[in-house]
């Protein structure tokens, strides 16, 4: 989707916007900057208009338009927040089997998931929990390349819950939009994913290839879930990831890491406070000194990163210290989350943060009379590239250029996605690819319902290229 001309907010997430104009969006690419994207940005798709094939491909999915918006709905009345995530898989499951596709359960592992490399640490309990994966399969020999499909079921928490203007978990439709925790990130790409594919078998098709349509578990805090299907053996030639970036192509990403610094004190009576040491306070100065490291990594970035005006964000997400307001703290402890670029190393970047820690700590020892323990648990994840020319991206942006006349914009997105996990585990091509939506992990987070049929449509085509279609 493209912006109104001139504008120059920052995007809140990649193609995800903070707010638009009340005016529908109009069909064309969102640069991930809200900056117009003049034709020929993308110099890899040649733009021509859709063929009578694809013209065919682009009807049928759009007849399921109606279907695609029930599922999305059915979806978002789905708490699907950390530890929740099962009634979503439930309506995950009906879904592939309307499509004609056998859905099979991919649970987590937990003992698999810690041995490998590439998994993020987790102190939270993941039995019971399951990736959903459906395959459809070419009716002979492969003979094409193969294509994984993926979307992340989970959604974070919706708070503050008496900001919303209706229930976050209402899937509340108004006009051509569809609002709701998860509305945009990302179960409109699931509901795309779908209709894709559904559009396709209804005209009696069949890929050349096999294609793994994929609906994963915590994406929002590990990316363990993608990690898990990958080591149950879904890989393929290359994955296309639904993430709301608005028509956008993403070819690049940050990393990204989550940590804890816990900080004890001295407690104490408060009318005696001067004797005690205050550990809510004195996460202050941790906090203080962690934006030194947060500056300094936004002062030269690297391309694609200096398009943005500060790419490395430091948010402090939780607090949590104290029990009596009359008494000094004893333990506070802030968690984090901080960006890296590609290729920098995530051990480099720990022994910074250990570092600083330690040093605040020294300087001020009255403040800190136990040393402060960093701690990992969440989010360690790398930055991911992939070339602008790969094939994969070749392909979808070529879809994209004939259903919409214009080349879609190639982003680096300054968050992170299971692209990377694609990349890092199984050395699969990965892109992201999915509908506008506004004010993903915010108040009043939405989809713009005909993006989501575009970009089935894009999709559908980009299948038929990619993989083949009989």
């Amino acid at each position: 989707m493209l912006p109104p001309p001139g504008e120059s907010e920052p995007a809140l997430y990649g193609g995800s916007r903070l707010r638009s104009d009340p005016a529908a969006p109009p069909p064309t690419a969102y640069d991930g900057l809200a900056v117009a994207v003049p034709p020929g940005a993308a110099d890899a798709a040649a733009v021509a208009g859709m063929g009578p094939d694809e013209q065919g491909i682009a009807a049928a999915i759009a007849a399921e338009s109606g279907w695609m918006t029930e599922v999305l709905a059915d979806l978002v009345r789905c708490p699907t927040v950390l530890g929740r995530e099962e009634p979503g898989q439930a309506v995950m499951r009906e879904a592939f089997r309307a499509i004609g596709l056998e859905p099979v359960d991919v649970p987590m592992d937990p003992a698999a998931l810690r041995a490998h490399p590439a998994a993020s640490p987790f102190d939270w309990d993941v039995s019971g929990k399951s990736n959903v994966v459906a395959t459809w399969s070419p009716s002979g020999p492969a003979e094409g390349r193969s294509l994984i499909l993926n979307g992340h079921v989970d959604v974070v928490p919706p708070e503050p819950l008496d900001r919303w203007a209706h229930d976050p978990f209402a899937a509340v439709i108004e006009g051509e939009w569809l609002s709701g925790r998860g509305a945009a990130d990302m179960k409109c790409g699931l509901a795309a994913i779908l209709g894709a594919v559904k559009g396709l078998r209804a005209l009696g098709l069949t890929p050349r290839a096999p294609v793994h349509l994929e609906s994963v578990v915590e994406e929002e805090c590990t990316g363990n879930g993608t990690l898990q299907t990958i080591l149950a053996g879904y890989v393929a030639d290359g994955a296309i990831i639904a993430e709301p970036f608005g028509g956008a192509i993403t070819t690049s990403q940050v990393g990204v890491l989550w940590f804890s610094v816990r900080i004890e004190g001295l407690p104490g009576h408060a009318a005696e406070s001067g004797r005690a040491a205050n550990a809510i306070e004195q996460s202050f100065t941790v906090i203080e000194a962690l934006r030194a490291l947060e500056t300094e990594l936004n002062a030269s970035p690297p391309p694609p990163y200096d398009r943005y005006p500060y790419p490395i964000a430091l948010n402090v997400g939780t607090i949590h210290g104290g029990d009596w307001q009359s008494s000094v703290p004893d333990a506070c402890t802030i968690g984090c989350r901080i960006a890296l670029y590609p290729g920098m190393r995530i051990e480099d970047l720990q022994g910074r943060i250990e570092a600083i820690v330690a040093d605040v700590a020294a300087r001020e020892p009255a403040a800190f009379p136990r040393p402060p323990q960093v701690l990992y648990g969440g989010f360690r994840a790398p930055g991911y590239e992939i070339a602008r020319d790969h094939p994969l991206v070749g392909t979808l942006a070529g879809a994209y250029a004939r259903r919409h006349g214009v080349p879609p914009a190639l982003v680096a997105t300054t968050g992170t996605t299971d692209a990377r996990v694609f990349g890092e585990a199984a050395g699969m091509p990965a892109v992201c690819f999915g509908p506008y939506a506004e004010q993903a992990h915010g108040l009043g987070e939405r989809v713009y319902l005909p993006s989501v049929v575009q970009t089935a449509q894009v999709m559908g085509i980009a299948i038929r290229d990619w993989c083949g279609l009989s």
